[in-house]
């Protein structure tokens, strides 16, 4: 919290996010890093899908990849069809409930008062759990932060009416995408209400990834009009209740990062190749507590560890005040090899203290 609130932190926060496909590849490996690095080094959480996949797997050959597949299926409570195709990793929407504007007048939002729902989940999360869960971490002195949703706004928008219809709608601007926008924002707000009532929050995070690999699907003109007064509506309604907002966003989003910070962001985490660390320095530095992204796929995979190590000293160099405002995540998917998770954990070690 020091170094999202520029409170003169000792260090930057570090955290090395290991997928399951990774873990379960180099489990011994990586047990005995978790243990050197405990403070970094986060091991994550198998599902049983994915349990269940890697018992049929043939014997691991170092030269391929094991890719556990999956065929299924699910409407989220939206109304949303999911499909997945490797366990362990999210699926994509390929039923859209308002594909025809024509759907829009019979259309209900889920019951906020059920609660939360999760992205790419047929079920939703109890309001009461939540309550549970916050609890817990104020008793073991954690800082408490609680997901409102990925894919909260902007996805949404997209599962609701598919990618090309929304493009599409920006464009035309159709009365009923108004009415849309309008009606997803106050569920939202509906959620943000019960959220912050089942305890006290310090970081509440969102996810809603905007960006594609070279650039953003809308113009800043067409983000400021549609996303950007829902966005400032919800993170203000947080922030009022003394809350951090956490914003992540995968992509290239570097156009519209002055209109996300101005909506009341407290920690925005992007990515860093995409962004280009100078346009993060020159836009971010200061103003906001950014969390880095380190490149997962390229230099992470398939960077030497020299490299590797050379990229996290860079990150601390260029964006780090002594007053904080600074914290570095790294993804790790496959085919990463565990010296490069090794390398990442030296370099955070080595160069986090300021």
């Amino acid at each position: 919290m020091r170094s999202v609130e520029f409170k003169n932190p000792e260090y930057v926060p570090c955290r090395i996010f290991v997928t399951p496909l990774v873990w379960l590849m180099y489990e011994k490996e990586l047990e005995k890093l978790r243990k050197r690095y405990e403070l970094i080094l986060c091991p994550p959480t198998i599902s049983s899908y994915l349990m269940e996949a890697m018992k049929r797997r043939k014997p691991y050959d170092a030269a391929k990849i094991f890719i556990p597949r999956a065929n299924r299926t699910l409407i989220d409570p939206f109304g949303c069809i999911w499909s997945f195709n490797i366990e362990s990793y999210q699926g994509q929407v390929i039923g859209h409930p308002l594909e025809k504007w024509e759907n829009l007048k019979d259309y209900s939002f889920p019951d906020p008062d059920e609660g939360l729902p999760a992205e790419g989940s047929d079920k939703v999360i109890p309001w009461s759990r939540i309550s549970e869960d916050i609890e817990k971490m104020r008793a073991e002195g954690s800082l408490v932060r609680v997901s409102l949703m990925h894919g909260l706004f902007f996805q949404r928008l997209y599962y609701l009416r598919g990618f090309t219809n929304l493009m599409r709608d920006f464009i035309q601007r159709p009365p009923q995408l108004y009415d849309l926008i309008e009606s997803l924002t106050e569920y939202i707000l509906e959620l943000v209400n019960r959220l912050l009532k089942c305890g006290r929050i310090d970081v509440v995070y969102i996810g809603d990834d905007l960006g594609t690999q070279t650039r953003m699907p809308i113009s800043p003109s067409i983000f400021r009009e549609f996303i950007y007064p829902s966005y400032r509506k919800i993170f203000g309604r947080i922030r009022e209740s003394g809350v951090h907002v956490y914003f992540h966003s995968d992509g290239h989003i570097i156009e519209v990062v002055d209109q996300i910070i101005d909506a009341g962001v407290s920690i925005l985490n992007l990515q860093d190749k995409v962004n280009g660390l100078e346009n993060i320095k020159s836009l971010c530095k200061g103003k906001v507590c950014i969390d880095v992204d380190v490149d997962r796929q390229h230099l992470v995979p398939f960077g030497k560890p020299e490299e590797i190590k050379l990229h996290i000293k860079r990150i601390i160099e260029e964006l780090s005040l002594k007053k904080g405002g600074l914290m570095i995540e790294a993804e790790v998917h496959p085919p990463t090899p565990p010296a490069n998770i090794k390398a990442l954990a030296e370099s955070m070690e080595e160069n986090m203290w300021l």
